[in-house]
């Protein structure tokens, strides 16, 4: 049980940040998001991966890299820019 969520914690920060380095702009979204966010694109991958009937490792983490760069994209819109305090 802990195998898969210390799998899912560790492949979620590699994807994660191979989605920040691969996304352009600036992320100003920190380490626990940056899990976060890894951790669903590769759920969201390895889901959409399966549904088109993928096999291939490579192309399955290249599809939850996508998926995180997508979800990256999405939390910035929903965050939206906040003024700093002062």
């Amino acid at each position: 049980m802990f195998d898969g969520i210390i799998g899912y914690i560790v492949g979620g920060a590699v994807i994660g940040i191979l989605a920040r380095f691969l996304k352009p702009g600036a992320d100003p979204v920190g380490w626990f998001m940056t899990i976060v966010l890894g951790a669903l694109g590769a759920l969201a991958g390895g889901y959409i991966a399966g549904a088109v009937g993928v096999s291939n490792r490579s192309l399955v983490w290249a599809i939850a890299i996508v998926a995180a760069i997508v979800l990256l994209f999405v939390y910035e819109a929903v965050r939206g820019k906040r003024p700093r305090p002062a």
